[in-house]
Parts: C-alpha cells; structure tokens; sequence
C-alpha cells in the first residue's frame, strides 16, 4: 500500500513537472516564433521595396521582377558550371 501511494505522488510530481516545461517551452517557441515572423516580414517588405524602386521592369510586379531575377540568376549559375 505504501509503495502504491508512492507512485501515485510520484506520477503527481511527474505530471506537475511536465506540465510546467511544456507551459515554458510553449511561451518560449511561441516568443522566438513572433519574434522571427517579424523579422522576416521586415525582411521581405524591405526587399520588395528595393526590387520595386530599382529592378521592375515597366509594368511587371514585384513578384514578377523577382521570379525574373531568380530565373536569370539560375541561368548564370547553370552556364558557369558548363
């Protein structure tokens, strides 16, 4: 019996102890995750404002421009591997 009791405590202090991390793990992936969304929508807003002042051809979009430029990248790289 005692030992039974002692296993129930046990698995109390197990549940407590894993609900705790999993609540500081949560807040912590949950932090680092908007913290990356921001800088990566600071990023891309920041780089299609360059590519739309300096790169767009008259009436191609932005992700028109973009998609040209990448292709036109991958172009150069294909050639100077030959």
């Amino acid at each position: 019996m005692a030992k039974s009791k002692l296993v129930e405590v046990n698995q109390k202090i197990e549940e407590a102890v894993v609900g705790g991390y999993k609540k500081i793990e949560g807040g912590v992936v949950g932090g680092y995750k908007k913290i990356e969304d921001g800088v990566v929508g600071g990023f891309e807003k920041m780089t299609d404002r360059f590519v739309d002042s300096f790169l767009t051809h008259e009436g191609e979009s932005v992700e028109e421009a973009k998609e040209r430029l990448a292709k036109e990248e991958q172009d150069r790289r294909n050639q100077n591997m030959q």
